[in-house]
């Protein structure tokens, strides 16, 4: 598979490209980038140094990744930004590099992140997510596995949205998503049911699919206080995987968490 250089675009000496990377006109990738093969890069593409590339990505032109965290506490210090395999960035997307706080800012594989997507710094993106067009992420979020945001939706710093979860589109994020749920709105941003048909196509079985019901059932429709609906389920409900993932998700995190609730909570 041999590499394909634009003569027009300008790369260091010290970056390392894969096997049989393209690379389009005008695209600038600088110092201490590596990029995995078979990754194509449109023309117009600014890489910056600390990007971490891997195989078979495809990044559209305008694209803008690596660059600075627009971070006031940032004071040039070496940080990094990964993107696993295959993951897709449209056309003019930009994702930040961490900062001093964890070093890093994470993009995992297999994922689409739509047109005019910003990732702030120290974000960790899980594999398989859908990143729908404008969408806006503040520092230090955290996106589970086959999770999809819809376009427009901005989401505050620090907030965690889990695994197969669903943000509507034109959301004002700025409580934490449970896992397998959707949650949406602007003027207050709200638990709107379990996400059953992404379920349904990933594979769950509707065992699986009733029991996740019935835990969301106790926590958001009973009237308990969340800390009464979280003890119910942990003494009422069998140790089963995506049970203990829904438990976990409510009791870790930091900075004095909140979740979303109910339309009449």
């Amino acid at each position: 598979m041999q590499s394909s250089i634009h003569p027009t675009a300008v790369i260091s000496p010290t970056a390392v490209l894969g096997e049989g990377v393209k690379v389009g006109p005008y695209t600038v990738i600088e110092d201490d980038v590596t990029i995995g093969a078979g990754t194509t890069i449109a023309p117009h593409v600014q890489i910056a140094s600390g990007a971490r590339i891997g195989a078979g990505c495809r990044i559209h032109a305008g694209a803008v990744l690596a660059t600075e965290p627009q971070d006031l506490k940032f004071s040039g210090e070496k940080t990094e930004l990964f993107i696993g395999d295959r993951t897709v960035i449209r056309e003019c997307v930009t994702i930040n590099r961490g900062t001093m706080a964890s070093g890093k800012t994470v993009v995992g594989s297999d994922n689409l992140i739509m047109s005019y997507v910003h990732f702030g710094h120290d974000c960790v993106i899980g594999n398989h997510v859908v990143i729908a067009n404008s969408v806006q992420f503040g520092g230090h979020c955290e996106v589970g596995d086959y999770a999809v945001v819809g376009g427009l939706a901005g989401i505050h710093q620090f907030v965690r949205i889990g695994r197969y979860a669903m943000v509507g589109g034109i959301s004002r994020a700025a409580l934490d998503v449970p896992p397998f749920v959707m949650a949406g709105g602007h003027a207050a941003f709200r638990y709107e049911g379990l996400n059953a048909i992404g379920l349904k196509r990933r594979g769950f079985t509707p065992e699986k699919i009733t029991r996740i019901r019935d835990v969301y059932r106790v926590l958001f429709q009973s009237g308990l206080l969340l800390s009464n609906g979280l003890e119910k389920v942990r003494q009422e409900f069998p140790e089963e995987p995506e049970v203990m993932e829904i438990l976990d998700f409510f009791s870790s995190g930091s900075h004095g968490r909140k979740f979303i609730r109910p339309f009449n909570s």
